[in-house]
Formats: structure tokens, sequence, C-alpha cells
């Protein structure tokens, strides 16, 4: 089991890595959304490809996402019964829904989305659209993203079950960590102290 923990602790860390770059896919997506919407207003012009390019980087936040977001507990979850049994009970529940439909799932999409990527990969598919974008990418994320689902999914079977041997502390407990805004807000409190410092510390040097 101490194997596979490590095993666990690895692709728990490959979730993060890539659940903390896939963000600013959001990001890129709203700018070429804003950027497209002003040169239609502006310049009379629009491009099939950029509202391409939209959706692409906007689907492939939310696939290549879904591994870090089951690492932290954010899919939606029904606990109005759950929530009433014991945290071992919740477990087993869990353990049984990974392996009943969270692994079979990814493994059926993975079996039935793969020959679309590599068709279109194969034949250089292009977007119908006037101007669009190549389509296999887009589909690349398909066999991508349910894969990093499956790896989160193994990895969070692998916590469960070491849980309920009692060699592993509970996963479905969440870790209250500050968020984005407030780390940003700390640091530019830090920032804003350390410059208050700065310039008062001639002043404290004359006064001496």
């Amino acid at each position: 089991m101490n194997s596979l923990l490590k095993v666990s602790g690895l692709i728990d860390g490959l979730s993060r890595f890539i659940g903390r770059w896939v963000i600013w896919l959001v990001l890129a997506s709203t700018v070429i959304s804003a950027v497209n919407a002003i040169i239609r207003k502006v310049f009379n012009y629009s491009s099939n490809a950029f509202l391409e390019l939209q959706w692409y980087l906007f689907a492939a936040s939310f696939l290549l996402a879904a591994g870090y977001t089951l690492l932290n507990n954010e899919h939606v979850r029904i606990d109005v019964v759950v929530g009433r049994f014991s945290r071992r009970v919740q477990t087993w529940i869990d353990v049984f829904g990974l392996l009943a439909f969270l692994m079979p799932m990814c493994v059926t999409v993975l079996w039935l989305g793969t020959p679309f990527f590599l068709q279109a990969w194969r034949s250089g598919e292009i977007s119908s659209n006037a101007g669009g974008l190549i389509v296999w990418p887009v589909y690349a994320l398909i066999p991508l993203g349910f894969s990093l689902l499956l790896l989160q999914g193994l990895s969070e079977l692998i916590k469960r079950l070491a849980f309920l041997q009692g060699l592993a502390p509970d996963p479905g407990i969440k870790v209250q960590q500050r968020s984005p805004e407030e780390e940003l807000a700390e640091a530019i409190r830090l920032a804003a102290e350390r410059q208050q410092e700065a310039l008062q510390a001639p002043h404290d040097h004359k006064k001496a």
C-alpha cells in the first residue's frame, strides 16, 4: 500500500501542476473573445478561427482540469442522504462510485472517443466553417482529459482504501486554504507594508 500511496502522490502532483496552468486558458479565451468583439464592432470584421479558438480553449479548461477538480473534491455531490452516514460508510460509497461509475465511464469514453481523434489526425480534418481551424487538437482533448480523470480516480481510490486501513488521513475532508484572491490581497498588503517601512526608515534615521 505504501508503494501505491507514492503512485497516488505522483498523480496528485501531476493534477496540481496541470490545474495551475490550465486556469490561464480561461483568461486566454476571455481575452480572445473581447478582442474579437472589439474588432467586429470597430472594423466590422470577424473570423471563424477566433470563434473556434475560444471554444477550443474553453473545452480544454474543462477537460484538462477535470482531474484537478476531482482532487480537490469540487465536483457536484448530493450529500443529503450520504452526509448522515459515518465517514467510513461515506468512504465505502466513494469507493463503490469510483469503481462502478467513474472509472468505467472514463474507459468507455476513451474507447469510443480515441478513434475520432485518430481519424481526424490522419486525415487532417478541418472545420466546415469558412476560415475554421483543424479539428484534431480539440478531439485530442477527449482522450487526454479523460485519461487524466481516470488517473486521478485511481489516486482517489488508493487514498480511500488506505484510509479504510488506517494508513492515510481522510481524503474526503477538504483542507481549508486561502483562495487566489486572498493570497493576492495578502501579497499586496505585505508589499505596501514593506514600501511604508522603506519610506519611514530615512525619517527615523534623521530623528536619531
